[in-house]
């Protein structure tokens, strides 16, 4: 097996807890988040099939007005807006559904993270704490899930189990 299939099978395959109810009160925060994320802040500003239509968005499409909103943040981000944009756009739309399906919950998660240190940090970052709490929230769950993945009620579960009950014959 090349070095690459083995990291890749390494972050996909989750940890697993003692008792299935464990995994279920740990899905709980991964799937409200991801649909959050995906539903309501990715579907807003990204072209996904459920984004509203009044956005007018295309398939992967950023909303016209995202850009100008990251070029404002200064620094790294005024070099390519739409860039960095796209990316944002991407780890909310994208990653929230990965997040919902526990598929490649630990990359998923890695974009979510970096995405919202940005929204919490950059942002918000002269405002109250209040308004950086949502953010905040939304990477703590990232984070967690970085180490966790999706635990045993997601599809990195099902990818994976067979091939680690493989390996230990």
């Amino acid at each position: 097996m090349t070095l690459v299939r083995v990291l890749f099978a390494r972050l996909t395959r989750p940890l697993t807890m003692p008792y299935w109810w464990q995994d279920v009160l740990l899905m709980a925060p991964r799937v409200v988040c991801g649909y959050w994320l995906t539903s309501n802040f990715g579907a807003a500003k990204f072209g996904l099939p459920w984004s509203p239509p009044e956005n007018n968005l295309g398939f992967f499409e950023v909303a016209f007005w995202f850009p100008n909103d990251v070029a404002a943040y200064g620094g790294v981000f005024a070099l390519c807006p739409a860039l960095f944009a796209w990316m944002g756009a991407f780890s909310e739309g994208v990653g929230g559904l990965l997040l919902v399906l526990g598929l490649q919950t630990r990359i998923a998660s890695f974009l979510i993270a970096c995405t919202m240190i940005v929204a919490a940090f950059i942002q918000h970052g002269g405002e109250t704490l209040w308004n950086m709490l949502p953010a905040m929230a939304f990477l703590f769950v990232a984070l967690f899930n970085m180490v966790l993945g999706s635990g045993r009620f997601g599809l990195d579960y099902l990818l994976t189990a067979k091939k680690s009950s493989d390996e230990k014959l």
